[in-house]
């Protein structure tokens, strides 16, 4: 059997072969329900994506254009393919599971340009059981850069990555008029048909297709490159990369070889399937840094939120040593991890010549502001058993990212939040990288505000234990526009990329008549379970707990959250129909942590246990009274015995919600 014949023979790889000439190829996923093939012709290469016999993408062109150079697509061939059988098993330190076991079949692409500068770039192509990743690698060549230099180069313009999808899928996605953006908005819900041209699309999107067969399409590894939107353009959804700052057209600059983020494709019949996924973290390289013992994932308070309440008899409130010292005292006694200083009066905790929390010329994070002693706040909260974080906008840290570090170290910092990124050019991608790999040297945590998806760098670099990109409770300070249904759309779309801040905790419920804004101890729509239930609907390694210590204590409910892990080792979605409810379950150990909610539709849900193993549980239930409606805080608490044999039922009130921790009877 000559070469030819045995690679036609392998099991989900298949060539048609007109004209004496490799033209089709295809690869299956492991269970061999996902199909991706991949057909040249003559101007285009042009893949498509079935799964379980149903068209998802259709003949759609790959193509990438240079600087001071034609398009890469057109006139190519197929050179020697490689396909392999790959396996992922590795440990997670932050994420929605500890470890991770993962079989996947892998398909490199050689395309090659027939005429000059012959040009190639390889395609490689991963299918997993639950999606399908490809990503561009560009190799050393002297063919591609400017005047085909030397060595070769990448000044990428664009990539037309496109995704021609197939009849009129239910389309949910979060529109942006620019790439300068905090990716903070709401939602649109529309047919795929009624949705405008070149309107600018953020990833993660959700696509719904007949059957149901559900479609997200999101990116991984994002490092040294440009973040990638999606816009409709001739009834495609086509690439747009994030340009660089600079005016040149340029979106992306580097040495060769290189190689782009993996497009994903995260695809199943059933919708909780992509929140279960593991692919974007299998797609990141293994944690880089050596020692990663000393980061701790938990909960933090986070003052600004509520307005830095504190109560009347404190002396000198204020961005001071007892200011800090009260929340502290509460960390030790509620059992928090973290106490955030942020700000008090509008300014800062560093000295700053800027305004509205922007940095002046002179912004500098290595000096506290008058009557502020970092030092001081740390060895008093480690005396606590507390960490110390603080809050700090990007562009007055970068400047001194260094020396701040060396600083934060001394004081005896824990991490920081790092805000007001607001773009993902390859310049801010690449400096995210930056402060990951420079914090971790000083055994700092980082949490990312106003920046990007999460792309599965949780990884390479566990010090990052969330970020934000969400339109969020911090809202609630200043308009009326996070509701319940908000908070539903963000499983099925932001949460599928990763670990997502939310300013959780607020404990103050009003009816939707009664709300009103207050940017001092905001006010909250959906009921009190409905809260306690986001901190296991939604993964982050580092949960805030926003609302000042005594809207907590003696409260109910408060206890859940200071029962609730922020890391977990196993999440199953048990039930979720896409913006009507959803129901995640969690473990950590034997304990398995339950949330649901609904959005503003009241409604009863039956769980079946059966994941839950032999043995007998003990359940704790929090669940709304039966006039959460009128008193949305009115909660019901009790204990139950279960095994996995048994069926959980719970009534939600309209925007509300459940939550429980049921642990195993020894």
């Amino acid at each position: 059997m000559n070469r030819l014949l045995a690679l036609l023979s392998l099991p989900g790889l298949f060539f048609a072969l007109p004209a004496q000439a490799q033209r089709t190829v295809r690869l299956l996923s492991p269970d061999k329900q996902l199909v991706y093939s991949l057909r040249i012709t003559d101007t285009a290469a042009l893949y498509s994506v079935t799964y379980k016999g149903t068209p998802l993408v259709v003949a759609s062109p790959l193509s990438l254009s240079f600087r001071g150079e034609k398009d890469f697509g057109a006139h190519l061939k197929l050179g020697k393919t490689v396909l392999r059988d790959g396996e992922d098993d590795y440990s997670l330190m932050v994420g929605k599971t500890s470890h991770v076991h993962d079989r996947y079949r892998e398909l490199t692409l050689p395309l090659e340009e027939k005429g000059v500068p012959h040009r190639m770039i390889l395609l490689v192509v991963r299918a997993f059981d639950d999606g399908l990743a490809f990503r561009y690698e560009f190799p050393k060549q002297e063919g591609l850069g400017p005047a085909g230099g030397a060595g070769g180069a990448l000044q990428l313009t664009a990539e037309d990555t496109r995704f021609c999808l197939a009849g009129d899928p239910r389309v949910k996605a979060l529109l942006l008029p620019n790439f300068t953006s905090s990716h903070e908005g709401e939602y649109t819900t529309m047919s795929w048909s009624a949705l405008k041209s070149d309107t600018l699309m953020d990833m993660p999107a959700l696509f719904e297709f007949p059957g149901p067969v559900y479609m997200a399409i999101t990116e991984a590894a994002l490092l040294d490159y440009a973040g990638l939107y999606l816009e409709k353009h001739d009834q495609c959804l086509r690439g747009r990369l994030s340009p660089l700052p600079d005016g040149t057209g340029l979106c992306v600059q580097a040495g060769l070889p290189h190689h782009s983020p993996w497009r994903v494709l995260l695809i199943s019949s059933r919708v909780g399937a992509l929140i279960e996924s593991n692919i974007i973290t299998d797609l990141n390289e293994p944690c880089r840094i050596g020692d990663s013992s000393w980061i701790r994932p938990g909960k933090t308070t986070f003052p600004w939120w509520n307005g830095n309440v504190v109560p009347d008899t404190i002396n000198a409130p204020g961005n001071n040593f007892v200011t800090a010292q009260y929340y502290i005292d509460f960390c030790a006694r509620a059992g928090l991890q973290y106490h955030s200083v942020v700000e008090y009066g509008l300014h800062e905790w560093y000295t700053n010549d800027g305004a509205g929390f922007m940095p002046g010329p002179h912004a500098d994070p290595t000096r506290p502001v008058p009557g502020l002693d970092m030092k001081q706040i740390c060895d008093y909260a480690h005396q606590k058993g507390v960490g110390i974080r603080v809050w700090v906008h990007w562009a007055a840290l970068y400047p001194h990212l260094d020396s701040a570090f060396a600083q934060f170290e001394r004081w005896g910092l824990s991490g920081m939040m790092v805000d007001f990124m607001d773009r993902d050019d390859q310049k801010m991608v690449n400096i995210q990288t930056e402060i990951l790999e420079k914090a971790a040297r000083h055994h700092l945590h980082i949490q990312f505000h106003g920046a990007y998806k999460p792309t599965g760098l949780n990884r390479s670099y566990p010090n990052e234990l969330t970020r934000e990109g969400t339109l969020n409770y911090e809202v609630n300070k200043w308009d009326k526009r996070i509701t319940p249904d908000h908070d539903l759309n963000m499983p099925f779309t932001r949460l599928l990329a990763g670990p997502t801040d939310y300013h959780l905790g607020g404990f103050r419920a009003v009816p939707d008549s009664l709300f009103r804004v207050q940017y001092t101890r905001p006010l909250m729509l959906g009921t009190r379970c409905h809260m306690l239930a986001m901190y296991v609907v939604l993964e982050s390694a580092l949960a805030m707990v926003c609302d000042y210590p005594d809207a907590y204590e003696g409260q109910p409910g408060f206890e859940f959250l200071q029962q609730v892990p922020t890391v977990w080792d196993e999440t199953r979605v048990l039930d979720a129909a896409v913006d009507k409810y959803i129901v995640i379950a969690r473990r950590k150990g034997d304990d398995w942590y339950i949330g649901g909610i609904s959005n503003h539709d009241g409604r009863e849900v039956a769980v079946p246990l059966g994941f839950l193993g032999k043995g007998v549980y003990s359940a704790t239930l929090w669940k709304d009274a039966a006039d959460a409606g009128t008193d949305p805080n009115h909660l019901e608490k009790e204990g139950r015995r279960m095994t996995g044999n048994d069926s959980l039922s719970v009534r939600m009130a309209p925007g509300g919600g459940f939550a429980a921790r049921i642990s195993l009877m020894r």
